[in-house]
């Protein structure tokens, strides 16, 4: 089976999904949190913020690490909060004043253009979202050009495959059931930036220097493999994306063998699902 990849498609679908998702990603919030909480504080240690920084950041969902940002940033600083998806990001905004942060503002924008003004940010941020940019070089560009010189930007994305499993694992199935061909280099996926050398590479592409990529083991804890299916199913655009050309009935097929095959990460302490991030760093 071939298919042409149609960018604009793409980002329109991804649009409507996180639309769709936004509800369920801020309702696993906690889950996400305990996560993605290592990588979340190496992503700002790497990107220098501190109290008084101005922050951007880039793809921000509901906004759990525009939260640690803003808390890091202080009074002082500013976070803006961007996102192509409006109904996540009201979902950020509204976390940040229930926290009582006001130095959190939300623009919808898209990660490839992003249209805010030149050298206005010490530090940019991006939490699995650059991977899933059909153009990284654009949006790393834009990056680039919001910072001021000497600021700093960091990234979380998913090391390769075969470090992932639970992500990997229901991707693997997915494919195979849904007859789609591997992706082509330079195609958004989770693993899209996992390879050895891709990261550096992409970043050095766009200007920056000073890389560095760091590993943070990051394993999914949930009490069973059903939990951590019920999370995928409800969450991830990205699979639901995959699964388009199914049948409801051939989705629900797909989802069982996932469970059945998740179930090997489950042990003494519940569901382990094997997860490493990598937190990719730079100067402008």
């Amino acid at each position: 089976m071939t298919t042409t990849f149609d960018p604009q498609v793409y980002k329109s679908t991804t649009r409507q999904q996180w639309q769709d998702a936004a509800e369920a990603w801020h309702r696993w919030g906690p889950l996400i949190e305990d996560w993605l909480g290592a990588a979340t504080r190496q992503m700002l240690d790497a990107a220098g913020i501190t109290a008084g920084s101005r922050v951007l950041d880039v793809a921000a969902g509901a906004g759990g690490q525009t939260l640690a940002a803003a808390h890091r940033a202080g009074p002082g600083g500013h976070v803006l909060a961007t996102d192509i998806s409006p109904a996540i990001l009201a979902y950020a905004e509204r976390s940040a004043r229930e926290a009582g942060l006001s130095n959190v503002a939300v623009l919808e924008l898209d990660g490839e253009r992003l249209d805010v003004p030149e050298a206005s940010f010490d530090a940019v941020i991006s939490r699995v979202g650059l991977i899933y940019f059909p153009d990284q070089q654009a949006a790393l560009a834009g990056m680039r050009n919001a910072l001021r010189p000497g600021g700093r930007v960091a990234a979380v994305v998913y090391a390769g495959a075969d470090r992932n499993g639970f992500f990997s694992v229901p991707v693997g199935i997915i494919r195979r059931r849904a007859a789609l061909p591997p992706p082509l280099p330079g195609q958004p996926g989770p693993f899209s930036l996992g390879a050895p050398g891709a990261a550096q590479d992409a970043f050095a592409r766009a200007g920056f220097h000073d890389i560095t990529v760091e590993a943070v083991d990051s394993p999914v804890r949930l009490p069973s493999a059903a939990d951590c299916v019920r999370f995928e199913r409800e969450s991830f655009g990205a699979l639901h994306q995959m699964l388009a050309g199914l049948s409801p009935a051939e989705r629900d097929e797909a989802w069982a063998e996932i469970t059945a095959e998740l179930a090997a990460f489950e042990g003494p302490e519940g569901f382990v699902g094997p997860c490493e991030m990598l937190v990719v760093s730079a100067t402008r």
